[in-house]
């Protein structure tokens, strides 16, 4: 049932040092989440290395992305690409205040 809209930029954490995320919508094949970074860096020697692949989106901010594999990809507002499954990656830095979609496809 149709409750009404709802806006991706609506209840931003106002003091969060870290990545706040809050999942959007979820099935048995996808979730979508929301991620609010902060000026954020993954910790040193952390790698995301995820079962799914995750389609990404950034809908404000900026930041870069850094690969197992020494690629950094740096993303601004509109900009998306696709992670394949076990692809290792971190966040390098964000903008001040960055906003992601990302899409998990179980």
């Amino acid at each position: 049932m149709m409750t009404g809209a709802e806006n991706i930029f609506a209840a931003l954490p106002e003091k969060s040092r870290y990545e706040h995320f809050l999942t959007l919508f979820e099935t048995h094949a996808v979730r979508i989440e929301r991620i609010f970074s902060r000026s954020h860096s993954s910790p040193p020697g952390f790698w995301y290395d995820q079962l799914e692949t995750e389609w990404v989106i950034l809908m404000r901010g900026g930041a870069t992305l850094e690969f197992a594999d020494g690629n950094l990809v740096a993303l601004k507002e509109g900009d998306y690409l696709a992670i394949p499954p076990r692809v290792k990656h971190r966040v390098q830095q964000t903008a001040a205040e960055t906003v992601w979609l990302a899409v998990h496809m179980k």
